[in-house]
């Protein structure tokens, strides 16, 4: 199936997308984005984002990295994907297998909200190993309240009835409407930024993709936080003092259930931390793999 946005129509002005490129793999065509020098860093944005999350956080760290940032299935200029790569298990061996098409073997790992949970399932069932994982106010617990039976609805409401999407995507052509789902997640996004999500989330395709990933991953949360204790790979949490979509004390109770994971408060700023304040959070970020991760690692070999 066909991606949401088309590189023909869409690619003009999208950030970085000098570095894009397109790999067939796990039965899906990615939009993946490579640039910089140095060791492979993977990047994962949150759902309803997509590579455009990072796009000054990620020239940032490509100063140190070769940075390796992709479109989650059915986000951005990825394919639609089937069910299975909604799931957190699936979509983990669907990133494995673009891994291998590109012949990456990430040394650092970073993901944003449900990007997070994702390379910390990913390592949990050996698909990378990297020297340290970074979550930037990662979405690891299954929501709660009202919003913990919507999302299974979810699921049902998209399988009986498609036009939901359609409907989001014409509520998002309204730009106050758009800038304050925005503003709910605590974080002041400039204009830029703003124009970037209108243009993912007035696709069908895209917002039908967001929801079905938000509702489908959410049961594989459970068996995350019940398999964390186990995860190897060092962990570092940022945690944003004014995050309203994950709040800090999210990453108190992953802390609690991985006691050698380390916390960090990033003051002042919401869920899209990296995207309001990139030239911080890039050094925050940089400062903790220097803290954690083994010196004398090798550099990329990336096809």
């Amino acid at each position: 199936m066909g991606a949401a946005l088309a590189w023909e129509r869409d690619a003009a002005g999208w950030p970085n997308h000098e570095a894009s490129r397109f790999v067939q793999a796990g039965g899906l065509r990615w939009h993946v984005q490579v640039y910089g020098e140095g060791p492979p860093a993977l990047l994962l944005h949150g759902s309803a984002a997509s590579v455009h999350s990072w796009r000054d956080f990620g020239p940032r760290l490509a100063e140190h990295y070769t940075v390796v940032a992709l479109d989650l299935p059915g986000h951005g200029f990825s394919a639609a994907p089937s069910r299975r790569l909604q799931t957190l298990s699936g979509a983990g061996e669907g990133i494995a297998e673009l891994l291998d098409a590109l012949g990456v073997a990430p040394r650092v790992a970073i993901g944003h909200s449900v990007g997070a949970a994702l390379l910390a399932r990913m390592a949990l069932d050996g698909r990378i190993q990297p020297d340290v994982l970074i979550s930037i106010n990662g979405a690891f617990l299954p929501f709660s309240g009202i919003a913990g039976h919507l999302f299974p609805t979810t699921a049902r409401l998209l399988t009986y009835n498609p036009l939901v999407p359609f409907w989001l995507a014409f509520r998002a052509r309204n730009r106050v409407f758009l800038a304050d789902v925005l503003a709910r997640t605590g974080s002041r996004i400039d204009e830029a930024g703003i124009d970037l999500y209108q243009r993912l989330a007035t696709h069908p395709g895209h917002v039908a993709a967001a929801l079905g990933m938000m509702a489908r991953t959410h049961d594989g949360l459970y068996a995350l936080m019940e398999d964390l204790p186990q995860l190897t790979v060092p962990l570092v949490l940022f945690a944003a003092s004014g995050d309203r979509t994950v709040p800090p004390a999210q990453a108190e109770r992953v802390r609690l259930r991985l006691p050698s994971a380390r916390l960090e408060i990033l003051q002042g700023l919401g869920h899209l931390a990296h995207e309001e304040a990139p030239d911080r959070v890039t050094e925050q970020v940089l400062a903790a793999i220097r803290a954690t991760a083994p010196k004398g690692r090798g550099g990329a070999d990336i096809r």
